[in-house]
């Protein structure tokens, strides 16, 4: 928490966390977990784009309301880069040359991952552009029915102008 008198943070207290909540595109929580004063967090999605992701203090002191300040350090790290090679190795016991190899699989999976991604994305632009195709095409029709109707009433109405008058 932030001191004011001070105008430094002050070490973690006890009690003092996090909630975070993570949601992927379509709405769905991936993540809801209350963590403490000090945490890390990680988690797959399967679905790709833009996800949200929710912190919220636990905290209910009334120094935060009252323009209290909490510090929060948030890393983001994507795909392959967020293993931890090293203890992974002495995790499953590998060799140097097996690590390796995982982690060429890792980042062909990663490229896989992305690929896929521009795939998704490419396709939703096609389906954009061609919902804008379509929708300019009935508005000009409609445009050209407009105008001609109108035409047809300026020509009837003129008409009967001039009939009246006994011009015609």
């Amino acid at each position: 928490m932030w001191d004011k008198q001070k105008e430094v943070f002050l070490p973690s207290t006890p009690g003092l966390g996090m909630h975070v909540e993570v949601k992927d595109p379509d709405g769905k929580v991936v993540l809801s977990r209350q963590y403490g004063s000090e945490g890390r967090f990680t988690f797959t999605s399967h679905t790709p784009g833009d996800h949200q992701i929710c912190l919220h203090s636990n905290s209910t002191r009334m120094a935060l309301f009252a323009g209290g300040k909490l510090r929060v350090h948030l890393g983001i790290q994507v795909g392959e880069h967020t293993n931890n090679y090293p203890e992974i190795a002495a995790k499953d016991k590998l060799t140097e040359l097996q690590l390796r190899a995982r982690q060429l699989l890792d980042q062909v999976e990663q490229i896989q991952k992305e690929q896929d991604y521009q795939r998704y994305r490419e396709e939703r632009f096609r389906l954009t552009s061609e919902s804008t195709n379509q929708r300019v095409l009935w508005w000009s029709i409609a445009q050209t029915v407009i105008l001609i109707l109108t035409g047809i009433w300026q020509m009837r109405h003129l008409k009967s102008f001039f009939e009246a008058k006994k011009l015609v």
